[in-house]
């Protein structure tokens, strides 16, 4: 028997769907969170900045998107026929928004008059990628996906509630807290000063929004509120909302203190405490409350030559990504 027949190859892909998503989260995320920043900085000089210090990463760090996207589709067909339908109308304002992104940011580089629609258009695209991921995140989680006979039975807009609208808005603050991180630790003089003042008006907002999910999911998903309030489970997950306590403070602590990397590297914390958090929460479910991973998952001969093509991408892309950003270390600009 081999080693591959010998592992649970869906726990490994679940794993690795996490791991996936933890580095899109992190790093599209204060790319898309120095977007969503934009129109909130009075100088152009600033803009141009901000913008610089995404021109070498952008594009790489949505490869993560489309991994994870592959990762769905082939290791968990049963949730992808399921989940795509359901959130066709938020994927595609999504995928618009970063099309706009894309489109923008190539057309800003020219220059010209129309600089500043360009501007506007990344910073509108960054606002409604990320909203939407929100939304769809909210959703999810809430567990409101309606299914008969392994095929979504919704409509197009269930996903639209007051609790994903409110993790969308949440969402927003979040990547925009990560953003204002990274331009601490890669700018100085006013735009770093300017990042500053918006992480800590977006750490408050984000601190509040995680308050609000921490609190709403419990209350609306008796799943969840067996997960985190049942004795047996309380003890193993508590140290992750401690994390993510410790992490919101270190996060307000490092805005004042002498390391620029450390307001980043705190926020970074506090996403991946909150997402381990959300994962706890759905645990084992491909989609809660309805479809277990087992269930969802592929069968083991696809899922072996998935795993071996995911082996051997994942590798290189790091590789290729860690490069790019040991290459352009350092502080972007002053102003």
């Amino acid at each position: 028997m081999s080693l591959l027949d010998s592992l649970d190859l869906t726990v490994v892909f679940a794993v690795s769907a996490a791991f996936v998503i933890a580095l899109y989260v992190v790093l599209d995320g204060f790319d898309l969170g120095v977007g969503i920043l934009l129109p909130f900085t009075a100088h152009p000089a600033n803009r141009d900045v901000m913008i610089q210090t995404l021109a070498p990463n952008w594009d790489g760090n949505e490869t993560w998107l489309v991994l994870g996207a592959m990762v769905l589709w082939t290791a968990f067909p049963g949730a992808f026929t399921i989940l795509i339908p359901a959130y066709y109308v938020p994927l595609a304002l999504m995928l618009l928004g970063l099309v706009l992104r894309g489109i923008s940011f190539e057309f800003r580089a020219q220059g010209g008059s129309l600089r500043i629609i360009w501007t506007t258009t990344f910073a509108g695209g960054s606002a409604l990628a990320t909203f939407c991921q929100g939304a769809v995140l909210g959703s999810f989680v809430a567990g409101k996906i309606r299914v008969t006979d392994g095929h979504f039975a919704g409509g197009p807009f269930d996903w639209i509630t007051p609790f994903s609208v409110a993790t969308g808005f949440g969402l927003m603050a979040g990547y925009g807290l990560l953003g204002a991180c990274w331009l601490i630790w890669k700018t100085e003089g006013m735009t770093q000063k300017s990042s500053r003042g918006s992480a800590l008006v977006t750490l408050f907002i984000t601190g509040a929004a995680i308050a609000l999910v921490s609190l709403w999911t419990p209350l609306s998903v008796p799943q969840i509120t067996d997960r985190w309030f049942t004795p047996s489970h309380m003890l193993a997950l508590a140290p992750l909302p401690l994390i993510a306590a410790a992490a919101w403070l270190g996060t307000l602590r490092s805005l004042s203190g002498p390391h620029d990397w450390a307001p980043f590297l705190c926020a970074i914390l506090l996403f991946l405490a909150s997402l381990g958090g959300l994962g706890a929460s759905v645990w084992p479910y491909a989609i809660p409350g309805v479809l277990s991973i087992w269930d969802a998952a592929s069968e083991h001969r696809t899922q072996v030559i998935s795993f071996l093509a995911f082996a051997s991408v994942v590798p290189i892309i790091l590789a290729y990504v860690g490069f790019s950003y040991w290459t352009f270390r350092g502080k972007v600009g002053a102003s």
